[in-house]
């Protein structure tokens, strides 16, 4: 089974939230609805910005949680390498 890690958030340069899924489309979804945990609720964190493909939920899960661990400088360092403008990601979703 693959995994995704993913990075949303509310605005460029906002608050940031790192997480792990095997469903990338149905969770990036569940943001945007406001379905699931409060702090994404809370701080409107709807805009997809980051994603990360893994060959197993396993490893995903890993590197979610080394992502967690780093600093926000190297988070949004890690956000402008690969999507500079800070556009949201959710429309690519949709195949």
């Amino acid at each position: 089974m693959s995994g995704w890690v993913y990075i949303v958030t509310n605005r460029p340069r906002g608050t940031l939230y790192v997480g792990v899924t095997s469903n990338l489309a149905k969770r990036a979804w569940e943001h945007r609805a406001a379905n699931i945990e409060e702090f994404t609720s809370r701080y409107g964190l709807k805009r997809l910005v980051f994603v990360e493909a893994h060959d197993s939920i396993v490893a995903a899960i890993q590197r979610e949680k080394n992502l967690k661990h780093l600093s926000r400088d190297w988070k949004i360092a890690l956000i402008e390498a690969s999507n500079p403008d800070w556009k949201d990601l959710y429309e690519q979703l949709m195949w």
